[in-house]
Formats: structure tokens, sequence, C-alpha cells
């Protein structure tokens, strides 16, 4: 990849996975504010604007992240399947951006359920839920270990990465 179109790449990646971690905090932030909330319509509005959320930002982001780190892999020298640490933060992000696409459902529920009333015209009883907060804490602890991943790159070839630094050096 010629360095002006690595770069740029590079600059996407970092933007979207740093994106992916402060829309994760952000989310968190709303989660601990609905769960702990002592008036209804608090409650009400962060599962609203978690799904909000959710939608416009955690999932592009995710996909934006899992998109430009693989074509930063296949167009550097570190390969998407030489280096042990580029493949545990591909596994990383395809999983984290699995959980969130399941996740979504249960998201649009509670929402659904905030912005309807109960029998009794008070808050739906599967209102307020720690799955959230679960969900956004286990997220951000995720994406911090693959931030550290980058930032480390700790030694350590695949199968795969063995063998082509093998064939390279006996071409030589």
């Amino acid at each position: 990849m010629p360095p002006r179109l690595r770069k740029t790449a590079l600059v996407a990646h970092v933007a979207s996975s740093v994106g992916w971690v402060g829309a994760v905090t952000c989310f968190l932030a709303l989660a601990v504010a609905g769960y702990t909330a002592t008036d209804e319509w608090t409650m009400r509005a962060a599962y609203t604007v978690m799904e909000i959320i959710g939608w416009t930002a955690l999932v592009p982001l995710s996909a934006l992240t899992l998109v430009t780190g693989v074509i930063q892999a296949i167009g550097t020298p570190w390969g998407l399947l030489k280096h042990y640490w580029v493949l545990i933060k591909l596994l990383i992000t395809i999983a984290a951006t699995a959980v969130l696409l399941l996740y979504m459902e249960t998201l649009s529920v509670l929402a659904d359920a905030a912005v309807q009333p109960a029998p009794d015209k008070t808050v739906p009883d599967i209102l307020p839920d720690f799955s959230p907060i679960l969900h956004s804490a286990a997220a951000l602890i995720v994406l911090l270990v693959a931030l550290g991943l980058s930032i480390c790159k700790p030694r350590g070839l695949t199968g795969i990465g063995v063998s082509m630094f093998r064939s390279a050096s006996q071409r030589r």
C-alpha cells in the first residue's frame, strides 16, 4: 500500500476505534444513569437514547473499525494472520461487533418499554435493567484490551507468519 494511502487507512482505523471506545463510554454513562435514576422520565430518556446511540454510533463505528482494521492489516507488513496480536485484535473486533448486533434486539425491547406506559401508568416491569451496564462495561474492557494490543504489539508469529517468514528467508 502506498504510504499516503496507508496513513489514511491508519487515521480512519484509529478514529473509528477511538470513536467506538468513546461511544461505549457514553453508553455506559447513560446505562448507569438509567439504572440509578430516581425519576421515571430520566430513566425513560436514558433507555431511549441508548438505543439511538446503539444504532447511530456503536454499530457504524464497530463496522468501520472492523473494515478499516482489515484494510490496515492487509496493506501493511503486519499482515492479517501473521502476528498473534493482529489476529487477536481481529477476533476481538469480530466478536464485539457480533455481540453488539445481537444485543441491539434487547436494547430495542428496552427502549420500546421505556416509551410505553405500563397498565398502571408507571414504569414497565422490565425497567430498570442492569444488562446495559454489564454489556457496555464488558465491551469497554474488551476494547481497551484491543487498544493495549495495538500499542504494545507483543511478539509472536502465528503458524502462517512462521511459514511466510521461512519461505521469505529461503528465497534470499
